[in-house]
């Protein structure tokens, strides 16, 4: 072999695996619901990063595109133009209006096999089983939880190490911790948020007063059911006794009245618990919320979504990731970075898991609350039907409407909207 036809060998060889890699990439996409950068984008960059290390004939960009809602408006104004993502974690609760849409794929149809999805908790999969099929990926998924700052139940002349087990102590308890100077609160009781997610904090205490929101197929709500009418008469009544603040709790602020000891305990979503422990001055608890009839609390948060305009090569590709970052060891990791819940029961039995639970036992608290979750409201046309919701129970809450009269407004509201997705 002379040196020309040897270079020229030696240069296809060289240049080939470079001409297999660039044929083979298959291109993904994914939205993600991140406003601003900061920690959560570079968790999310680092795990696109490592699989393209594992998988380099894919290339996995996320997109951060805002909140939730403009998540959403963005993913379905660019799929409904041909130009969408391949993925997108989406509330839990928007199953109903991607697939109203004709947006997304069932994964079990893309997934071959079963074992793989059974493996998530029950409890995260129910908001996306429908008709038979299995429609979105737990990823970020969380409960509402109680923390409380423990030195203010000390002062208080509580227990620092037990919370409220029930709503006449979780009242009392309320009671005690408020403290008042000079005719004005220097320290709330207790704080329930009612901007943002209202419905989803009102569906804790609807569930823990024996009432049902709505039904597994998304075309009837029951709003204005006894245990509902009960529910927001207690919410009321916290405001009414001074150990809430009247009116509007704002979601956005109230982890932060906590960690300024502005408030003593608070119901949030367990997603914010890596910003409490490493943000508060002072050792606080978490704890199941409180009992009314039973326990409960809707599941929360997002699921990875497959779209319809995915090729046959996408499908199998995000296929790959979304069985990659539900692994057991990234969900066990997920969850001690964020406070979100590890999705599988096989991430809590990893060694990081267990090390990191063994440390802080209030990470295993959402996990435990599982047991006694309902899965989030969740209808067609969710966002009208929610709307009417929240709209009621702050007019409730600001007094501009009896609590009674507003659920069924919002209930007469539900009926109207969903009459025409029953057949």
């Amino acid at each position: 072999m002379n040196t020309l036809t040897r270079r020229a060998v030696l240069g296809g060889a060289l240049a080939l695996p470079a001409i297999r890699r660039a044929a083979a990439a298959t291109e993904l996409s994914f939205y993600f619901p991140v406003a601003v950068g900061g920690p959560i984008t570079k968790i999310i960059d680092g795990y696109a990063h490592a699989f393209q290390q594992e998988n380099p004939d894919i290339a996995v960009t996320p997109i951060y595109a805002g909140t939730y809602q403009d998540t959403l408006t963005k993913a379905q104004t660019a799929l409904k133009a041909g130009s969408g993502p391949t993925m997108a974690v989406l509330l839990s609760t928007d199953v109903f209006s991607l697939m109203d849409d004709e947006l997304i794929v069932p994964i079990d149809t893309v997934a071959g096999d079963p074992a793989w999805l059974s493996g998530f908790y029950p409890a995260f999969l129910q908001n996306g089983q429908i008709g038979g099929h299995v429609w979105g990926v737990p990823f970020q998924r969380s409960t509402i939880v109680l923390y409380w700052n423990k030195p203010a139940f000390q002062a208080a002349g509580l227990d620092p190490e037990t919370p409220p087990a029930d709503w006449q102590s979780h009242a009392a308890m309320a009671a005690k911790l408020t403290r008042r100077e000079g005719g004005e609160t220097r320290q709330w009781g207790l704080q329930i948020p009612s901007t943002g997610f209202p419905y989803w904090l009102f569906q804790a205490l609807a569930t823990e007063a024996g009432a049902t929101l709505a039904n597994a197929d998304g075309t009837r709500t029951d709003f204005a059911a006894p245990g509902c009418q009960e529910a927001l008469r207690y919410w009321i009544a916290l405001g009414k006794d001074g150990v809430h603040p009247p009116g509007i709790v704002e979601w956005g602020t109230t982890p932060r009245d906590f960690l300024e000891s502005k408030v003593a305990m608070i119901w949030t979503t367990t997603g914010n618990l890596s910003n409490i422990r490493a943000n508060a001055k002072f050792p606080f608890g978490v704890a199941m919320l409180p009992a009314g009839q039973r326990r409960g609390s809707p599941t929360g948060g997002g699921n990875f979504y497959l779209f319809k305009g995915a090729t046959q090569d996408q499908q199998q590709a995000a296929l790959r990731f979304l069985r990659w970052i539900s692994a057991p060891e990234r969900a066990a990791q997920w969850g001690i970075d964020t406070g979100y819940v590890a999705t599988r029961p096989d991430a809590w039995a990893t060694p990081v898991m267990q090390h990191y639970a063994a440390g802080f036992a209030a990470a295993t608290v959402a996990r435990d609350q599982l047991a006694f979750a309902v899965p989030e409201l969740s209808t067609h046309d969710n966002q009208r039907v929610t709307q009417a919701l929240n709209d009621g129970l702050q007019a409730a809450l600001t007094g501009r409407k009896a609590p009674d009269a507003a659920l069924a407004e919002a209930q007469a509201t539900a009926e109207r909207l969903l009459r025409s997705y029953r057949s």
